[in-house]
C-alpha cells in the first residue's frame, strides 16, 4: 500500500477545494446581500455626482435604467448616465409637450381623417408636417448623450440583484422596461426611490429632490403616500 499523493492528485485536491470555497463565498454573499448592498452605494455615489454635474454645467442629466422583464433569459439590470444638450426645465415639461403635440394630431384626424394622410402643398405645410417638426424641435432640446467620468459609469448588476425605480407621480415602482432619474441644471431633482434586493436582503436608494442628498436605508421601503 503506497503512502502519499502524486503530484496530479494534489493539483486535483487543490482544484476542489478552490471550487468549493468559491462556491462558499458566494453562497455567503447571496445570504447577506452584499451585492445588493454594494450596488446601493455605487449608485448613491453616481446619483450625487449626477447632480453635482447637471448643477455646474447648467444641463440637465439622467440615470437611464434598463430593467428586464420576468420572460427575459440571463439579462441584468443595466443602468448608464445621460446628459442633455442643453437645459431642459423638467421631465414633466418635455413629456407635457410631446403629449400635446400628439393629442392635437389625434384630435384633427378625429375630426378629419383625411387631413394627415395628405402632403402639404407648396408653401404650405399639412399639419402631419407642422406636428413632425413640433416633435423634432422637442426632442432636440432634450437630446440626451452618454455621459461618464471616474464615478459615473455605465453599470451591469449581478444576476442575483433584482431593483425596482420609483419617481414622484408614479403609483409604484416600476419593475421592468425603462426608468429614468432626471436632475436639473437649477440644483434639484426628482423624489425617487431605488430599491435592491438580493434574497431576503434588501436596500433602499432614497433621493431627496430640493438638495441631491442621497441615503441608502437597509429595508425594502414602500412608495411614499
Amino acid at each position: 500500500m503506497r503512502a502519499g499523493f502524486t503530484l496530479i492528485e494534489m493539483t486535483i485536491t487543490l482544484a476542489v477545494v478552490a471550487v468549493l470555497m468559491s462556491a462558499a463565498v458566494i453562497g455567503v454573499g447571496a445570504l447577506t446581500g452584499a451585492e445588493a448592498r454594494s450596488a446601493a452605494g455605487a449608485l448613491a455615489g453616481a446619483a450625487q455626482a449626477l447632480f453635482d454635474q447637471a448643477a455646474l454645467s447648467g444641463k440637465t442629466c439622467r440615470l437611464v435604467f434598463e430593467l428586464p422583464s420576468e420572460r427575459a433569459e440571463k439579462q441584468n439590470v443595466v443602468y448608464r448616465a445621460e446628459c442633455a444638450e442643453g437645459a431642459v426645465t423638467t421631465a414633466r415639461d418635455r413629456d407635457l409637450a410631446l403629449r400635446s403635440a400628439n393629442a392635437a394630431a389625434d384630435e384633427a384626424q378625429r375630426r378629419d381623417p383625411r387631413i394627415l394622410t395628405g402632403g402639404g402643398t407648396g408653401a404650405t405645410p399639412s399639419l402631419e408636417e407642422l406636428l413632425s417638426a413640433e416633435r423634432q424641435r422637442v426632442e432636440a432640446a432634450g437630446a440626451f448623450s452618454a455621459y461618464t467620468n471616474a464615478v459615473i459609469e455605465p453599470r451591469e448588476l449581478p444576476s442575483s440583484v433584482d431593483l425596482e425605480v420609483w419617481v414622484r407621480g408614479q403609483s409604484g415602482y416600476t419593475i421592468e422596461g425603462l426608468a429614468m432619474l432626471y436632475f436639473f441644471p437649477q440644483g434639484y431633482t426628482e423624489k425617487a426611490q431605488v430599491r435592491f434586493t438580493q434574497g431576503d436582503d434588501s436596500w433602499t436608494l432614497v433621493l431627496e429632490p430640493l438638495t441631491g442628498k442621497v441615503r441608502v436605508v437597509p429595508e425594502a421601503l414602500e412608495v411614499p403616500r
